[in-house]
């Protein structure tokens, strides 16, 4: 039987919720060995992952053949052994990393003896929604577990028994030890449990979406449920006028090419106009010897006219998340009027400029309104390991609570503490009340003697 079978999602709901008020307290040493088992248990266990993980792509193969599952998902869906050693690095950097709950993020003095402090702790449960990765899992749990947060898991149904496999695995290692409860853990097996899941508003603190537009917009509208994340990965790259050729010309193909169905990946590249005619034949030239279909604006097409494989880009390929080997191209006028594209047509996700002027590329920086902005960079870098956060939860492309790649920062709240010796509120209230200190304190919350 497997470890998740014997409730219905309300089941699983309480029993995470009930599994979050215990773990919230668990130290950051039982967490980081819990961490560590699990990694140990995933590693010993290679062989059921890889096993589980064939079963999914030989029936996710079979969709592609029929057109009910695009390539893009194919791709993400594969885990190998050097997957495996990825998601060990990441899960093992997880639990190296400095524990965020508990943490003091301010302390004032409101008056003698009386201290207020500003404590960081778990959100509580977090349910999660994501498509094809099975590595995704991994991650997700990781950064719960570290946080102190129980999780509930909706994995795409194409990566089923990836999930199932490497879900019994996490939840077994992670409380072989001491202070992990059992439960904290639950993997959702059906497209219906989904919809209930987003009404359960009273046990489910959460929601992170991972995957497509559609998917995203429906959690959006139909929970209560705070959503966190992006409906759209619609990253630019912008060649400047100023940029060196060579590195424009590397950071634009591993922009595009190095993943292309990942929400990092550059799906349109702007060009400004001073140096379309010198770098856009280089460029063009070497997406299509690595089979990069290339969807291009009139002037493109003008400029490269002798090329018979280019298409015409259609007011619809400017606001396109194409996830594959397709690309976008537009000359632009300067780099105002690629800021402009971005911002109108942009997901806010992110975004990146080539060029060797400082001034143009702070003009890029503070004016293109995304989660990532990145100069002389690949827009590939936009990614929670890479962030040196161990992992990500998501990325989101909200301006609150957290935004860009989402890390174990994004995954605690705060509560004040409020420590007093007898005090109460009437001498602070009326003519000669009492005055406020409101005095910084270089402290952190403790009830241990110094």
């Amino acid at each position: 039987m497997s470890m998740n079978e014997g409730g219905g999602i309300l089941t699983k709901a309480k029993m995470a919720r009930a599994a979050a008020l215990k773990l919230a307290t668990a130290t950051t040493a039982e967490k980081d060995n819990a961490l560590l088992r699990i990694a140990d248990s995933i590693d010993k266990n290679r062989a059921r992952i890889l096993a589980a993980n064939t079963r999914d792509l030989e029936l996710a193969k079979g969709l592609v053949s029929e057109g009910k599952l695009s390539k893009a998902l194919l791709y993400r869906l594969l885990v190998d052994d050097a997957k495996i050693n990825d998601i060990l690095k990441s899960v093992r950097d997880v639990a190296k990393l400095e524990d965020p709950v508990g943490k003091t993020l301010s302390a004032i003095e409101l008056d003698k003896d009386l201290e207020l402090f500003q404590v960081a702790c778990p959100i509580g449960v977090i349910g999660v929604i994501f498509e094809a990765r099975p590595d995704a899992l991994v991650q997700i749990s990781s950064l719960c577990l570290k946080t102190g947060n129980a999780v509930l898991l909706k994995g795409g149904s194409e990566a089923r028994y990836s999930n199932e496999a490497l879900f019994e695995i996490i939840a077994a290692a992670s409380t072989a030890g001491d202070g992990i409860p059992d439960g904290w853990i639950q993997l959702l097996e059906t497209r219906e449990e989904v919809g209930e899941m987003l009404q359960l508003n009273e046990y489910i603190n959460l929601i992170v979406p991972r995957g497509s537009n559609q998917l995203v917009k429906y959690i959006q509208e139909n929970t209560k449920i705070m959503v966190l994340g992006h409906s759209e990965g619609l990253c630019h790259v912008y060649v400047d006028r100023d940029a060196e050729m060579n590195r424009a010309l590397d950071i634009c193909y591993d922009a595009k090419v190095q993943y292309p169905a990942v929400c990092n990946a550059m799906e349109t590249l702007l060009v400004d106009s001073a140096i379309s005619g010198e770098f856009l034949p280089r460029m063009v030239d070497r997406y299509l010897k690595a089979g990069v279909e290339i969807r291009a604006c009139p002037r493109t097409m003008e400029l490269l006219k002798g090329t018979k494989e280019l298409k015409p880009a259609t007011e619809e390929d400017w606001r396109t998340e194409y996830n594959d080997l397709i690309i976008s191209i537009k000359v632009v006028n300067g780099v105002n009027e690629a800021i402009e594209h971005i911002n109108y047509y942009g997901s806010g996700h992110t975004d990146a400029i080539v060029t060797e002027n400082k001034k143009t590329a702070l003009t890029f920086m503070q004016f293109v309104d995304s989660s990532s902005v990145m100069h002389n960079a690949s827009t590939r870098f936009s990614d929670g390991f890479r962030y040196g956060k161990g992992a990500e939860v998501g990325i989101s492309t909200y301006k609150v609570h957290a935004r860009g790649p989402v890390g174990l920062e994004g995954l605690v709240s705060y509560k004040y503490l409020l420590v007093g010796n007898g005090h109460v509120v009437a001498p602070y209230i009326g003519t000669g009340a009492r005055q406020f200190t409101h005095r910084r304190l270089s402290k952190d919350f403790s009830f241990t003697d110094p």
